[in-house]
């Protein structure tokens, strides 16, 4: 990387401990973001001309420490609340010392927790934990997500009102509190990399910016909590997810099937770390919903060709995902599995695919008329088939996957017309 890539990479690191430790100090969420932000833009200007100091982390924290002190005396002040500014403590004079936060004191997964507040929607959860712990930029927010950057900020903005108005401390959840918000922050990270690894509408198949991200984060979130099972199966399910993403595009960038794709260019290194974080897991005998999509994803992995994949041990993993998660997309993919299982699995998978199409959840989904279409191509009604992959294509947002499944239509229509007429 360049030294400017090197310095940008650092900043992303250190925003958002320092953001976390500002909001730690003072509260005020949105005042410690702009005194971040401002601390940000100071050292682009000096270390430019100066080099990164030795502790660039205690630098950014002492120079956004005076700058929020500057700004809530200068909000304090135009209010005219004295007794509100008699309340605060501030720190005149913030020493290195003060700002070198030992290497254990890490805010940024209190920050994480407090963006995945629940008096957010889970929207409004990701703008929030991509801006203030992902660090990127209002508007790599709003391309990723094809808002506008104006309607990203509202949304960002309403967010960090939600949670000030909430009366939410800067502190970790105990109790049960912890367990559900747990839940949330895992649910957001996985929300962040799906759209990256299947990006659902635009031009793009896939964001590696967002699943590079994704793994960060939750990377961070494992080095907090190493011993939870499901953080860990969390990040070997990106891992070895993402491990394929080099291969699911072409030169052109149109999705490539993974039955299709060159298992050579899969990510080695993600898969052997992300198996061995599953073998942790699992060893503790309490699985749960990420670490059964990651033995999962493991299968797949693994398999040196696509016909040498473990079937009928996926289809079992999908079975036991359902008995502890009501997901329609489990239940499609479970369909996927027993058609490839089983020597009559696309006449079983199909009577399975009607029960699931009571579920409206999924029965307008493109995936469903995609799932719909393969298992009649395997039951050779190429018509019926044809017509379902075309209707897969017209509720797609995602532009290669409306190629692809265009594709998959014509090829069938193509077939048809060469055939040669049956003996009967």
């Amino acid at each position: 990387m360049t030294g400017t890539e090197v310095t940008e990479d650092l900043w992303r690191r250190l925003a958002p401990q320092v953001l976390g430790t500002l909001v730690r100090r003072y509260g005020q969420f949105a005042v410690a973001e702009d005194a971040t932000q401002e601390a940000l833009v100071q050292a682009a200007a000096e270390w430019s001309r100066s080099g990164v100091p030795d502790n660039p982390r205690a630098w950014l924290t002492t120079v956004a420490s005076r700058r929020m002190t500057d700004l809530l005396r200068a909000e304090l002040a135009r209010r005219r609340r004295e007794e509100t500014a008699a309340a605060w403590t501030y720190p005149l004079e913030t020493s290195a010392a003060d700002g070198a936060v030992p290497a254990d004191k890490d805010d940024s997964l209190v920050l994480l927790f407090l963006c995945c507040h629940p008096a957010l929607d889970p929207a409004a959860q990701i703008a929030l934990t991509l801006r203030a712990v992902g660090g990127l930029t209002t508007a790599e927010i709003a391309r990723a997500f094809l808002v506008s950057e104006a309607t990203m900020t509202r949304r960002i903005t309403r967010a960090k009102k939600a949670v000030r108005d909430s009366g939410a401390r800067f502190s970790m959840p105990g109790g049960d509190a912890y367990a559900q918000r747990l839940g949330v922050v895992l649910q957001v990270l996985y929300l962040i990399f799906n759209e990256g690894y299947a990006t659902t509408a635009g031009e793009n198949l896939q964001r590696g910016d967002l699943t590079a991200e994704a793994i960060r984060l939750t990377r961070t979130v494992h080095r907090s909590l190493p011993d939870d099972d499901e953080v860990t199966g969390l990040l070997a399910l990106m891992l070895l997810t993402d491990a394929r993403r080099p291969a699911r595009t072409d030169e052109h960038g149109d999705l490539v099937p993974m039955h299709e794709q060159d298992r050579g260019r899969w990510n080695a290194a993600y898969i052997r770390e992300g198996v061995a974080l599953l073998t942790a897991a699992v060893a503790h005998h309490n699985p749960g919903p990420y670490q059964i999509q990651a033995a999962i994803a493991a299968l797949h992995d693994e398999a040196p060709t696509a016909e040498a994949t473990d079937w009928p041990q996926i289809r079992a993993l999908y079975e036991a995902l359902l008995r502890v998660s009501d997901n329609p997309v489990v239940a499609l993919n479970h369909v996927v599995a027993m058609a490839m299982a089983m020597a009559d699995g696309a006449d079983v998978a199909r009577a399975r695919l009607t029960e699931v199409a009571a579920d409206r959840r999924i029965a307008d989904h493109p995936r469903f008329h995609a799932v719909s279409a393969h298992l009649l191509e395997m039951a050779g009604d190429v018509e019926a088939a044809r017509t379902a992959y075309a209707e897969a294509a017209r509720r797609s947002t995602g532009i290669p996957q409306q190629r692809y499944l265009h594709g998959r239509a014509a090829r069938l229509a193509r077939n048809a017309q060469t055939s040669p007429p049956s003996a009967g």
